[in-house]
């Protein structure tokens, strides 16, 4: 249990306000839960927690959309500097929707770009939608075209809790993780969590009391692990050491409901 209810609130207007780091470098670790239970009860007091009506924690759902030759998950699996993930994200207590394009720059900065979506529309690319990735593709220096070509490829939910750090950084704590696939591949992965910190450079209190305790950066990616585990048949080295860790212990299974 990842003791949240010690740390004052911060509203979701104020949480943006902050931190809204669009523009970002990203950190993620992929972490046992009472690794990370420990870590955040020895975290500075005056860390904020993301508080909507009481609720401390979120359920999201992730649509990833991908060539039918998986270019998306390749540039990612092959460390390709300029690289891209297209997807819905839907916030599934609160409603929202968003579709969402992310970016590497070549120095490893990350870039998220979104527009609204309607919920209804999270596993297809509407033509709006289709026209804004295509453009902001075109201008991140990818083609454009692509766009015409993807369809949905993965669905990744979990719960979501959000830290708002003293320095104005931001970290997300993310648990139930699980992952599907249109042809009914499940795929969870009880007893884990991933820790992702968010800042405009440097490292944050997180990251570093994450590394006092002799934990690193894994550079995991729901995106890219999550097919990578459900696709064996794809090129896997920048996760290979993740997927015979923990993902050894996930949970696969074949339900056609887990994809709806």
């Amino acid at each position: 249990m990842i003791a949240l209810n010690a740390f004052a609130p911060v509203t979701l207007e104020s949480l943006v306000a902050q931190a809204a780091l669009l523009t970002r470098v990203d950190r993620k670790y992929l972490l046992p839960l009472d690794t990370v239970a420990d870590v955040v009860s020895h975290a500075d007091p005056r860390v904020r927690v993301l508080d909507i009506d009481g609720s401390r924690d979120f359920a999201y759902d992730s649509v990833y959309f991908d060539t039918p030759d998986f270019l998306a998950y390749r540039l990612t699996a092959l460390r390709r500097r300029r690289r891209f993930k297209l997807h819905t994200r839907t916030y599934l207590d609160t409603g929202g929707s968003y579709l969402e394009l992310k970016t590497k720059s070549g120095r490893g900065t990350t870039v998220k770009e979104r527009m609204p979506y309607a919920p209804i529309d999270r596993a297809r690319i509407t033509p709006s939608g289709g026209a804004y990735a295509a453009d902001l593709l075109a201008q991140r220096g990818h083609e454009p075209s692509l766009v015409a070509e993807m369809r949905p490829s993965l669905v990744s939910r979990y719960r979501r809790s959000t830290l708002l750090l003293p320095d104005g950084s931001r970290a997300t704590i993310d648990t139930d993780l699980r992952w599907s696939d249109p042809d009914g591949r499940a795929l969870s992965l009880p007893g884990y969590a991933i820790v992702e910190s968010k800042s405009p450079g440097r490292p944050n209190d997180l990251d570093r009391a994450l590394w006092r305790t002799g934990h690193r950066p894994s550079g995991i990616s729901k995106f890219g692990t999550g097919t990578a585990a459900l696709h064996p048949e794809l090129p896997v080295s920048k996760w290979a050491r993740t997927l015979r860790g923990p993902f050894s212990e996930s949970i696969l299974t074949t339900d056609p409901q887990e994809q709806r």
